[in-house]
């Protein structure tokens, strides 16, 4: 189990974390290449206002080829299975690395915006499949920490891309072609592992009617002794849907069985992404700047907030299967709304004491480390349980749309709100954190060791009332 983990978070949400984490640290030198190559090309200077248009673009296009990617990430989980899903996903990233490691040598920035756009494409089918089949392959006692996975990948390739991005590594002017195009290792490391692990059991049986391929399956993740117990689970499963189809994302918006899973979804998805947590890693360079970090250590000290967020989605992964799932997320909220107050009060009176700005700088740390303790972890893990396995692709496919359609337009908005509101945009996370928190608080049952059909009947009586 731990090792089909590994298998398919290499591949996928690590592709995500380090795709956003490595376009951080070629800004100049991709600044640079589309100065010279608009003047060879045109024999004219690049209009400041276009190099700023063409740069917005290629950092951006990500964020559209991750919504393309979660809309046709769930269909692939259907028709090619979860396992061979992830293994076509490689395909497009391979791809993707080519045309951005030849868009330098080409001359062609062209073949940079395609290759951003396809990783994200590949970002997006990741980030949708891959909690898929882990959900399904877990036991119900170690779900949680397993789907965990997904975070902890996800924070580890952020904290590579930084990593691999210093000026020492790929991120000098001559090497950031290949640090563009490293994401296909990953990929190439996915379709090496990945083939010598099964099928989701719970796919092959509900989904494909294969009972043969499900039962060995699950000897091979659960062991030949204890594979029964979930073999009956996965069965009951199969009986309760008396053959149901695996459902379209707007069948769920017109199913009155899964209403309130999809809005817990949905203000989860949307919850995490305008939590704060841009804006946090947005006031970082100027809070450490305060703090008197010189501007050449602060590519090094940016490490830390990164090894923070991987530590955190590593102690979720451990407690989340005892503490429960509804108590790490509130509490992260809850959290999250004491340190957004705490940072509105550090940075308003930043200049009156020389201690102020190293209360923001450990504010900024607390922060994240409660990002990854609740929200960032445990967001991913609920959306698997709150859905029965007709319903769970169609959920993932709605709940990615929901996530980087938020993240286009906090990407697009936040430099206004934060030029309006200056420090004070950190009460509008506030509100919103404890929003969520209340939400959740009211409305979400505690899933930890019950299985999809026990959790289904949990959400029965909010979607059809008492009666």
């Amino acid at each position: 189990l731990f090792l089909a983990v590994c298998a398919v978070g290499i591949g996928g949400t690590f592709q995500y974390g380090y795709n956003v984490s490595i376009i951080n640290a070629p800004t100049q030198h991709i600044h640079k290449f589309l100065n010279e190559t608009w003047t060879s090309r045109y024999h004219k200077e690049l209009n400041p206002d276009l190099l700023t248009f063409l740069w917005s673009v290629i950092a951006s296009i990500f964020s559209l080829g991750g919504l393309c990617g979660a809309l046709i990430g769930g269909s692939m989980a259907i028709r090619l299975g979860r396992k061979g899903a992830l293994l076509m996903n490689n395909i497009i990233a391979i791809v993707a690395s080519i045309l951005m490691g030849i868009s330098f040598p080409t001359g062609l920035f062209e073949l940079l915006i395609a290759g951003r756009f396809l990783i994200g494409i590949n970002s997006g089918i990741g980030i949708c499949v891959q909690p898929l089949y882990i959900g399904e392959i877990a036991p119900k006692h170690l779900r949680g920490g397993l789907a965990m996975g997904t975070s902890i990948f996800l924070t580890g390739g952020i904290l590579t891309g930084q990593i691999i991005g210093l000026r020492e590594l790929l991120g000098g002017e001559k090497y950031w072609p290949l640090l563009l195009s490293s994401s296909c290792f990953p990929a190439f490391a996915q379709l090496l592992f990945l083939p010598w692990f099964p099928e989701s059991p719970r796919y092959l049986l509900i989904d494909r009617g294969d009972e043969l391929s499900c039962a060995r399956a699950l000897k091979r993740f659960h062991g030949s002794s204890e594979y029964q117990r979930e073999m009956e689970d996965i069965q009951r499963e199969c009986y309760a849907l008396d053959g149901e189809k695996p459902k379209k994302p707007w069948q769920l918006f017109t199913d009155r069985g899964v209403r309130w899973q999809l809005i817990t979804v949905i203000v989860m998805t949307m919850g995490q992404q305008l939590s704060g947590i841009n804006a946090i890693y947005f006031y970082a360079t100027y809070i450490f700047e305060e703090a008197g970090i010189s501007a050449e250590k602060i590519p090094y000290v940016t490490l830390g907030t990164g090894a923070c967020e991987c530590l955190t989605a590593l102690s979720c992964g451990l407690l989340i299967d005892y503490v429960g799932r509804r108590y790490l997320i509130i509490g992260g909220y809850c959290l999250m709304t004491l340190w957004c107050t705490v940072l509105t009060f550090s940075l308003t009176y930043q200049d009156l004491y020389s201690w102020v700005p190293y209360v923001s700088m450990m504010s900024i740390f607390a922060f994240i480390l409660s990002f990854g303790l609740g929200p960032g972890g445990i967001t991913n893990t609920l959306t698997a349980e709150l859905f029965v396995q007709s319903s769970r692709p169609a959920a993932y496919m709605i709940g990615g749309t929901v996530s980087w359609i938020s993240f286009f337009t906090i990407g697009m908005l936040f430099p206004f709100i934060v030029n309006g509101l200056k420090q004070y945009c950190f009460l509008v996370f506030l509100l919103e954190c404890s929003f969520v928190a209340a939400f959740i608080f009211l409305v979400i049952p505690e899933t930890k060791n019950k299985s999809f059909l026990e959790i289904k009947k949990e959400f029965h009586k909010l979607n059809f009332g008492r009666n």
